[in-house]
């Protein structure tokens, strides 16, 4: 897959909630104001151990750039169930034929209540 299809793909299976299947690689790596993630299966990992968090969410995409094996896009996560948005931008490079690494920017006020915290995933 080129860039452009990773990254639909991504946003597909998380709006499917199929997040078992994102394509990532085992070497991924996730870097967020919430800290850097190392590796595939930490990757899933946490968001097992934090589903109410990510699963339950639209994405509405805003903005893609493309430009050979990098992009950028701009979205909003929307959970209407707990009156919860978020804008975020991330930078995706592909790494083979998946994705290698995600940087995300993201603005997080204030105090994160102790309900929206990440659950440690060991």
């Amino acid at each position: 897959m080129d860039i452009k299809e990773l990254v639909e793909t991504w946003f597909l299976k998380w709006n499917e909630e199929d997040y078992q299947n994102i394509p990532i690689a085992e070497g991924f790596k996730h870097t967020s104001p919430y800290g850097t993630v190392d590796g595939k299966q930490t990757y899933l990992d946490l968001i097992e151990s934090n589903k109410d968090k990510f699963l339950n969410n639209k994405i509405q995409l805003h903005d893609t750039l493309y430009e050979d094996d990098r992009a950028c896009a701009r979205y909003t996560i929307v959970n209407s169930a707990v009156g919860f948005t978020m804008d975020v931008s991330e930078w995706f490079y592909k790494k083979g034929d998946l994705i290698g690494e995600i940087v995300a920017y993201y603005n997080i006020e204030g105090d994160i209540s102790e309900e929206r915290k990440l659950k440690d995933a060991t």
